[in-house]
């Protein structure tokens, strides 16, 4: 028996979705962000070889592709976790406690040095320069759906808690911009 890598029709299994996305933008290169973005809420980032599928489907070069998913900040080439918490650091936040929110977080999470997101892919925690909540500050987001305002340190550990004991079951990671 073959692999399933190089069976007949394999490949156009595994990336019936991606077809679907790109059938439903009628395969337009105009259509590339928004074909990204629908890709990236399906697998909640972008894989190289998805990249490379979307091109070929498109007919245009790769690097077209890549450099559009590069150049936009909404889109990530590494895994994301099912929560993505992001910590604004823009001024206000960062006068008002930022940084202590950030560092409660990834000591929770166990995050290490240069890593954003949890080996279990349940969390993904980001610092960004501006959520546009000053008056909430210091500011955090679950999702980019949940927005918690004047949160401490122990504030933010508790929404975590809260995250991992079921609470907000049925929520899935998207990579809002």
């Amino acid at each position: 028996m073959q692999p399933e890598s190089i069976q007949p029709g394999a490949l156009e299994r595994k990336f019936a979705k991606l077809q679907e996305i790109v059938s439903r933008h009628e395969g337009q290169v105009a259509h590339l962000i928004a074909i990204l973005q629908e890709v990236q809420q399906e697998y909640r980032y972008l894989p190289e070889e998805v990249l490379t599928y979307i091109a070929t489907a498109l007919n245009i070069p790769p690097a077209v592709v890549y450099g559009v998913a590069t150049f936009y900040a909404q889109f990530s080439l590494l895994p994301k976790g099912k929560y993505v918490i992001r910590v604004c650091n823009g001024t206000a936040c960062h006068v008002r406690g930022a940084e202590g929110i950030h560092f409660a977080l990834r000591k929770e999470t166990g995050l290490a040095e240069g890593q954003e997101t949890t080996p279990d892919l349940q969390f993904t925690v980001e610092t960004v320069s501006c959520l546009g909540a000053c008056g909430l500050a210091p500011v955090m987001t679950v999702n980019g759906r949940e927005v918690h305002g004047q949160m401490t340190p122990e504030e933010a550990t508790a929404v975590l808690n809260r995250l991992k004991s079921g609470e907000n079951q049925g929520e899935r990671g998207d990579q809002d911009a």
